[in-house]
């Protein structure tokens, strides 16, 4: 597995918005979907969103329910997050991953994207 790319982080004000992508890469065989984790300062990566590659309902943490949409184009293979009504608490670097039923991610992490908040 190809450690994945993501991009679309910045800085935004409390309220805003950001749209983070992911170039995808070929499904790794035993995992289920492919997700976005955040670790912030201080805390554990966890999973934010996750989106199974039969197309079946996604999954969201609590953080993130009612403010993040996960999507995925299949015609260029590009796993997206809508993430609106940013709150400071969202403040972290953003990673994608392929992941398991259990909602466990792969061991290849790329560089991840930086996500601020400010108040």
């Amino acid at each position: 597995q190809v450690p994945l790319v993501e991009s679309g982080g910045g800085l935004v004000q409390a309220g805003g918005s950001l749209r983070l992508s992911c170039a995808a890469s070929r499904r790794t065989f035993g995992t289920y979907g492919m997700g976005w984790f955040r670790q912030a300062p201080g805390k554990e990566r966890a999973i934010v969103a996750g989106i199974p590659w039969s197309g079946g309902s996604t999954y969201y943490a609590d953080s993130g329910k009612g403010r993040f949409t996960i999507s995925r184009d299949h015609t260029n293979n590009t796993v997206y997050l809508q993430m609106n009504s940013l709150e400071p608490e969202d403040t972290a670097v953003y990673y994608c991953n392929q992941y398991y039923s259990t909602l466990i991610p792969t061991s290849i992490w790329g560089k991840g994207t930086q996500g601020t908040v400010a108040a």
